[in-house]
């Protein structure tokens, strides 16, 4: 899920299951830069080591990647992947049978995500397109939840126009739906600069909903509030997004398995 172009590419043209956190991690949320557009950098304040854990690889892809060559990428170790399916309420990913279907056909454990756009419509209504159209769940062992990607908007306010409580009540209406359809808490995904900004750094999902934090750094870096560990770390976009579970692969298949 890289930030620009490659999210955004088709448009223009658990609870979390790890037991520690990964080396580096905090629980307290740290404020960035207003109109950040990538994960942040590393700095000094991101510290404090920790036992490691063992961790798996995985990736995520869009319509940018276009068709996959999954047998490649299974080849280099990854071994699970979230592929984009939906954005808003009309977008959908040309790409996602190929992506959703090769990987989980190569062996990945494979799940879905929707990039939210509060400004457009509810959460409701975002959390039921995902879900029809390619965003559902099934205990077959091999389906990760599915994940609210809600970060910097690429189209306008950064906070899409939304105040902090807006914002909080948007998340909660689109997790809530999604629960109901599924009876899977989605993931979220974000970055620890955009929470602070826009939702007041709550801490109100961190109860129920795994994190997915984007930092391209050395470690996954101060979280948002509420969060101990993040139980997915995107770490790069080269060449492609790479992520960590936080587990080895047995826990990643309880995820899955739900």
């Amino acid at each position: 899920m890289s930030r620009f172009p490659r999210r955004f590419a088709g448009l223009a043209a658990v609870t979390a299951l790890a037991l520690v956190p990964l080396a580096g991690q905090t629980a307290t949320a740290k404020t960035g830069p207003a109109q950040q557009r990538t994960p942040a950098p590393a700095t000094s304040s991101a510290t404090a080591a920790t036992a490691a854990v063992a961790q798996t690889n995985g990736m995520d892809v869009s319509s940018h990647q276009g068709n996959v060559d999954w047998a490649s990428w299974w080849g280099q170790g990854m071994k699970f992947a979230y592929v984009k399916a939906t954005e808003g309420t009309t977008y959908k990913n040309p790409y996602f049978a190929q992506q959703y279907n090769g990987s989980y056909n190569v062996g990945m454990i494979r799940g879905a995500y929707h990039f939210g756009l509060p400004a457009s419509s509810t959460g409701t209504a975002q959390a039921d397109w995902f879900v029809n159209n390619g965003g559902g769940w099934s205990r077959d062992g091999r389906t990760l939840p599915g994940v609210l990607d809600i970060e910097y908007n690429p189209y306008g306010a950064t906070c899409y126009g939304l105040t902090q409580a807006g914002m909080r009540s948007w998340i909660s209406a689109f997790t809530t739906r999604y629960k109901a359809r599924t009876g899977r808490d989605a993931v979220i995904y974000t970055t620890t600069d955009w929470w602070s900004q826009c939702t007041g750094n709550t801490s109100s999902f961190s109860q129920t909903n795994p994190l997915w934090i984007a930092r391209y750094s050395t470690s996954a870096g101060t979280l948002p509030a509420g969060w101990g560990y993040s139980t997915f770390w995107q770490y790069t976009d080269s060449p492609l997004d790479k992520n960590v579970f936080n587990g080895d692969l047995t826990r990643l298949k309880a995820l899955a398995l739900g």
